[in-house]
């Protein structure tokens, strides 16, 4: 069993939502890099490629696209895979868990974790940082926004709409 950090208000933002889906088809749409690419950026902006080496010390790349066109590829490592509930990965490290300087203005670690809730999903999503000031950009960003409406079209994804 893996350990988790524990959730640090000044360093960490969290959506917690429950879906109305099942955790496997969560999990799939997750590491799937063909249904990351339908939902994975919050519309207007797109996601124009992905690619997932499901395993410690795999790549997890995408390209988010905004609406005019500009493309920021990120890349960083899978940390952990607990098949169909945990998914954790980090842009501060690269494949291989190589050190790299992070494309973002701040590099965070992100915990996906599914627990079964009823018929649907407690989805969890922790963004964790290493300062509150990163934290307080990421939140600026539009942190809860963003993943919320990225949420939403990954059900739409799954659900077939």
């Amino acid at each position: 069993m893996t350990a988790y950090p524990s959730v640090n208000d000044n360093l960490d933002l969290v959506l917690e939502r429950t879906v109305d889906v099942a955790p496997e088809l969560v999990w799939k749409a997750w590491t799937t890099p063909e249904l990351v690419v339908q939902w994975f950026a919050p519309r207007p902006w797109s996601t124009s490629s992905c690619e997932i080496d499901l395993q410690p010390g795999g790549r997890f790349h995408t390209v988010m696209r905004s609406p005019e066109g500009e493309e920021y590829p990120n890349t960083g490592c899978i940390l952990v895979v607990e098949e169909g509930s945990t998914l954790i990965f980090t842009s501060g490290l690269g494949p291989g868990f190589r050190p790299q300087v992070a494309g973002d203005d701040f590099p965070f670690t992100a915990i996906i974790r599914l627990e079964r809730a009823g018929n649907g999903t407690k989805y969890t999503a922790t963004a964790i940082h290493a300062d509150a000031s990163a934290k307080k950009s990421h939140e600026e960003m539009g942190f809860v926004e963003g993943w919320s409406a990225a949420l939403d079209q990954l059900v739409e994804v799954v659900k077939g709409r």
